[in-house]
């Protein structure tokens, strides 16, 4: 169903990429659901596994989306709605570093083509809620505020002080499942046939 010649470019991609993000941003950074995504993506394409493309768009289609728009709106008006994308316009990060950034807007359209090619498997939202039970404390115990990876720190770029930090934790992982991948994965159950035997 995938091409070997997209699989091994794909994977080529990726072993570019993590060595280099690696050095540039640390381990933690691969914590951020998007970079979960571009590895899981590797052995999904490999093995034309449903489930795990299924949990990696119910992940992330929408977080894309609006680092896109983010993106968009800055390099047209120079000015950013919320900061997700900001580190694409920051001099002090090598251009190279940020040009492998611009997988963001390739993924999620790579998602989309690869669920249409195998079908949205039904159990991506309950697999994937276990996967960000795991993924967001985690996310919150090796990376810092100053990183906010997944948000788990506060929405946006500046970590919150509203709510104490244990309280905001358990709301993110309330808020994921519920406001971003039900409707998701019930957008998807519509869209896309059910992979086959």
């Amino acid at each position: 169903m995938i091409s070997l010649r997209f699989k091994i470019g794909y994977t080529l991609f990726v072993c570019l990429l993590v060595p280099s993000y690696w050095r540039q941003y640390g381990p933690a950074n691969f914590l951020w659901f998007s970079d979960i995504a571009l590895l899981v993506l590797v052995p999904a394409l490999w093995l034309e596994n449903a489930l795990l493309v299924s949990m990696m768009a119910v992940a992330i289609i929408f977080f894309e989306a609006i680092w896109n728009i983010d993106f968009f709106t800055r390099l047209a008006t120079g000015k950013s709605l919320i900061g997700l994308s900001a580190y694409m316009f920051d001099p002090k990060i090598p251009l190279f570093i940020r040009l492998l950034s611009l997988f963001h807007i390739a993924l999620p359209l790579l998602l989309l083509w690869t669920l249409h090619r195998l079908g949205y498997d039904r159990r991506a939202f309950v697999a994937q809620t276990i996967l960000a039970v795991v993924v967001l404390p985690l996310s919150y115990l090796v990376s810092n505020p100053r990183e906010n990876v997944n948000w788990v720190y506060g929405f946006g770029e500046h970590p919150q002080s509203t709510l104490p930090a244990g309280v905001f934790l358990l709301l993110v992982m309330v808020i994921y499942p519920i406001v971003v991948y039900l409707p998701t994965h019930l957008l998807f159950a519509k869209m896309f046939h059910t992979p086959g035997p």
